[in-house]
């Protein structure tokens, strides 16, 4: 089979022209086709790709089912703190420092981290990798670099990029 017509590829230039009918708000017979042309151009230059990145489903799945039950246990969290009378919040900024392979799933882990109520980043330092986290209590300061390596860990399994750093 050729490298045109492969199932993978076929599903990207799906995805991609799905995206671009999505960008432009409908899907139209000229959505579609100025989709796959966009589509098959970026995929046959490799823009932004080494050639060795690519999507592991499972994961990318447990990465997901890890935002998901981070998401529903920090609602509930801060949700129980707004009803709790009194203040009991330790508020704090906590630098964490991914791993130099995670880099390349900044944006991938501040959109995970900030996602989840009661944790946000505030700053980061892509050049060293560092991540500043506001955290409604200081006590889960320590569980939360952990929670964020695990994090990275995922993300880096999940969606590989054949790129090696260099710190």
């Amino acid at each position: 089979m050729t490298a045109m017509f492969r199932p993978r590829r076929l599903l990207t230039l799906a995805a991609l022209t799905l995206v671009w009918c999505g960008l432009w708000g409908e899907i139209t017979a000229a959505n579609i086709l100025g989709g796959l042309a966009v589509a098959v151009a970026v995929t046959a230059l490799g823009v932004g790709t080494s050639g060795a990145g690519g999507i592991r489903p499972i994961p990318l799945l447990k990465l997901l089912w890890l935002v998901i039950v981070d998401l529903l246990k920090s609602t509930v969290g801060v949700a129980t703190e707004i009803v709790t009378p009194g203040d009991s919040t330790d508020e704090s900024i906590v630098a964490v420092t991914v791993p130099p392979d995670s880099r390349d799933h900044l944006l991938l882990l501040i959109v995970a981290i900030t996602l989840t109520p009661g944790t946000a980043v505030v700053d980061a330092d892509p050049e060293t990798g560092t991540l500043y986290l506001h955290l409604l209590h200081d006590d889960r300061r320590s569980a939360t670099v952990e929670h964020v390596n695990e994090l990275a860990t995922l993300a880096c399994a999940a969606l590989p990029t054949g790129r090696a750093h260099t710190s």
